[in-house]
């Protein structure tokens, strides 16, 4: 049923405040029941994570440490092997999570992605969906939340959803993005609100927080989206059954798939979300159980427990790594799981998000996430976190840490060379290290291609065997050539923030059709630098520049990378050709009655 009216639509139900109180990150840790939702097996599962990892960063390491203490350890040693024996180690717990998804899926352990069950019963609950946004496009903004009001009504659950845009643009931008949302409140299937903030107080977390301070009373749990974030009905509605069925969950966060790409990169980047995304989420789920992450969108969250538990103060000191808590998901999370209340993560389905267009713009966003994540080395101690919340804040912050690492491997090598010193490209250890290296690199891409083949309904979602492979030949050479980039986008990034340069909260830049080569020359300077210095060292020892060859050349091909990655044209070249094919989504942009996901899962609860 469509809503009209003569007379103006509400911006804005009645206020139903409630309350948010700022937590504290010290002092005695607040109260905490018992969850209930917890997998068995929990913490034989982790053990079991950490000590495959330990294992397998070990055999690795210790070649290196023998060829190291041949000539006796000196300073440069030390300093060589404090950054590889942590670098293998984190490269060999992504690919233990990647294992234990493999096996997960391969089993039928875990069904991989999956339509969400239908309620048993009519929904109870009231739920609203928040999509803040900040001078996006709003013609996108607002097709896609057509599609989402019209998903959610064709479920039968326009009654139980309120969807909110809560904004935080600018006035101009602010007097588009009202008139348009008059035009479609007006013959929205349900209830749809809109909402301008004059002050953009605490970003996107401050934006939430204002909704349910003023409104939060009203609903029992809130969907969080961002901008570029699609849902379907049956998904959404799924979730908010969900809820209403396991009583001591706090949070539940979708995996979202990628949606939407135009150009050669988006599609790349699409591919290897979908083909190598499932092991490893698979895996992850494996392990997080009720102690699971935040991801910031595509979530359902208890809206009580939210005001209860994630009211967050602000850090001493100055930004970057003081005052607001950017990346605050994750430590909404950990506040949630310290309350008590569970935290999980589902592989459902109908949930989508548009990744950025080139790799510029992800180094953009990226420098945003590597501020937040850093921060959270700070939050490590706060009083009363679940140590799995501490290891999520840890991974998030080491994420960030790893590209410089590498780099600084790297000149600590050359310099061990121009020394005359044993290092780590003398006699048969370099050989046995690098086995071991791409196995624990490209080991999860080979088990996604394993998984992708074998059966036959997913063979023809990614466009048949030979679309696989094609698919994967193209990705892997792209994935070398891009690791030093994102290495030196990576450490330019870390540099800026430690030379006290907070990131700037702009809006993302999200149609691009191709960037020319001569416009991605200044921001490569730095990777052509280092790639004339490390072939400089190759000159001069042979062997370390054939061992340092994809680095060599992955930052010579820099510029034409970046360039070439942006085109629209090429984007559209490989799909037509077969290559970066991937199942269709179960919702599309735009759609005017877009289908909801049918049928319910009968392998297994979507929840354990």
């Amino acid at each position: 049923m469509t809503i009209r009216s003569a007379a103006p639509l509400p911006q804005l139900p009645p206020e139903a405040p409630l309350a948010m109180p700022v937590q504290r990150l010290d002092g005695n840790a607040p109260s905490a029941m018992e969850v209930k939702t917890r997998p068995p097996g929990l913490f034989i599962k982790r053990v079991l994570i950490i000590a495959l990892t330990a294992v397998l960063g070990l055999a690795a390491s210790t070649d290196v440490r023998f060829n190291l203490a041949v000539d006796g350890v000196d300073l440069l040693d030390m300093v060589m092997l404090a950054l590889f024996v942590p670098l293998i180690s984190w490269i060999a717990f992504g690919f233990v999570t990647s294992l234990v998804g493999f096996v997960q899926l391969m089993t039928n352990r875990h069904p991989g992605f999956t339509p969400i069950p239908r309620p048993r019963s009519t929904l109870t609950s009231r739920t609203a969906v928040l999509m803040p946004v900040y001078n996006e496009g709003v013609s996108a903004i607002f097709a896609r939340v057509e599609a989402m009001t019209a998903s959610i009504a064709a479920e039968g659950a326009a009654e139980n959803f309120d969807f909110f845009i809560l904004s935080d643009s600018s006035e101009l931008h602010g007097k588009r993005e009202e008139e348009a949302w008059a035009e479609l409140a007006a013959r929205s299937p349900m209830r749809l609100y809109y909402r301008r903030r004059t002050e953009n107080i605490g970003r996107k977390p401050g934006n939430i927080a204002e909704w349910v301070r003023r409104f939060g009373a009203a609903y029992d749990h809130m969907i969080v989206l961002d901008a570029d974030s699609m849902m379907s009905g049956s998904a959404m509605v799924g979730m908010a059954s969900i809820m209403e069925n396991k009583p001591t969950v706090g949070l539940l966060q979708t995996v979202p798939k990628i949606t939407n790409p135009q150009t050669f990169f988006q599609r790349w980047m699409q591919f290897a979300s979908d083909a190598y995304g499932a092991i490893a989420s698979a895996g992850l789920l494996w392990w997080s159980g009720s102690e699971a992450n935040f991801w910031g969108h595509n979530a359902i969250i208890r809206t009580r427990a939210f005001a209860q538990s994630c009211g967050l103060p602000d850090l001493p000191g100055k930004p970057p790594f003081g005052g607001m808590i950017q990346s605050h998901d994750m430590v909404e999370a950990a506040l949630l799981r310290r309350r008590g209340w569970a935290v999980h993560m589902v592989m459902i389905d109908g949930s989508y998000e548009e990744y950025p267009p080139t790799i510029i713009d992800h180094a953009v966003r990226d420098r945003r996430w590597a501020q937040g994540n850093l921060q959270h080395l700070r939050l490590l101690d706060s009083s009363g976190l679940h140590w799995t919340s501490r290891l999520h804040l840890l991974i998030g912050a080491s994420a960030y840490l790893t590209s410089t690492a590498w780099l600084l491997l790297i000149i600590v090598e050359c310099a061990q060379v121009l020394l005359g010193k044993d290092h780590l490209f003398d006699g048969s250890a370099p050989l046995r290290v690098l086995m071991l290296t791409l196995a624990y690199l490209f080991g999860p891409k080979l088990m996604s291609v394993v998984w992708m083949l074998a059966d036959r309904g997913r063979r023809h979602a990614f466009g048949g065997a030979g679309s696989i492979l094609k698919s994967v030949a193209v990705e892997i050479p792209l994935s070398i050539l891009a690791a030093p980039v994102v290495m030196m986008n990576q450490t330019r990034a870390l540099l800026g923030l430690l030379l006290g340069i907070p990131s700037q909260w702009t809006a993302q830049q999200r149609e691009v059709d191709h960037i020319p080569l001569r416009a991605v020359i200044p921001n490569v300077r730095e990777h052509l630098l280092f790639g004339l210095l490390f072939l400089a060292v190759g000159v001069l020892e042979p062997m370390l520049g054939y061992w340092l060859s994809p680095v060599i050349l992955g930052l010579f091909c820099a510029p034409v990378l970046i360039a070439f990655t942006s085109s629209r044209k090429w984007g559209d070249c490989a799909h037509r050709h077969g290559v970066f094919i991937v199942p269709p989504p179960k919702l599309a942009i735009g759609d005017k009655a877009p289908q909801p996901t049918p049928g319910a899962l009968k392998e297994r609860p979507a929840l354990d």
